[in-house]
């Protein structure tokens, strides 16, 4: 696939970036925890916040607050109540989130990042289960972009796949890369 708009590849290597600094900011914003380094964990979200919520359609009135909706509600609780685990999670979840940014910011594996970033969103929606607003939910939102981004080789557009891309492997570059960094000879005039 390849975009030949300028308009539309300046669109998706803005949104590219756009999601990106999202990311870049999310994780840096834990490594500094309101001035508290390295304090940053995700066990009290695990712990207290994964009850998960309805609304409509799912149900009307006003659900009791400690009902439980979230079927995968007993397994996060469960990683919260391991050290091991926690310190695996919390890593995880900055080092993906700063890891994941950058990539989208600068276009470089562009793919493995877009679909590494959607399966960080899958783990927060399951973990969330939150669906006040019915089926839209920031998580699932983001994946899609994400995968779209992903599928359409947004790195080729302004980004460093396409700058770089040609030295790598053909299998290298459509995994984890862009794809072809080269546009179609019609437009190599």
């Amino acid at each position: 696939m390849y975009i030949y708009a300028p308009i539309s590849r300046y669109g998706v290597a803005l949104l590219r970036v756009v999601v990106g600094v999202i990311f870049v900011w999310a994780g840096v914003g834990k490594v500094f925890n309101d001035g508290a380094p390295g304090s940053w964990t995700a066990q009290g979200f695990l712990k207290f916040a994964t009850n998960g919520s309805l609304g409509w359609p799912f149900v009307t009135g006003t659900p009791d607050p400690k009902t439980v909706y979230n079927p995968t509600h007993d397994f996060w609780v469960s990683l919260a109540n391991n050290a091991t685990v926690m310190t695996i999670v919390n890593n995880l979840v900055v080092a993906g989130e700063v890891c994941i940014g950058v990539a989208l910011v600068l276009g470089i594996v562009t793919r493995f990042a877009g679909t590494m970033g959607a399966l960080m969103m899958a783990f927060f929606f399951l973990a969330g289960w939150a669906f006040t607003n019915g089926i839209v939910e920031e998580h699932a939102t983001y994946a899609v972009v994400l995968l779209a981004l992903a599928g359409m080789g947004a790195g080729n557009y302004y980004g460093l796949d396409r700058q770089v891309g040609a030295r790598f492997p053909i299998w290298f570059r459509n995994w984890f890369m862009s794809g072809d960094p080269n546009p179609p000879a019609a437009l190599q005039t």
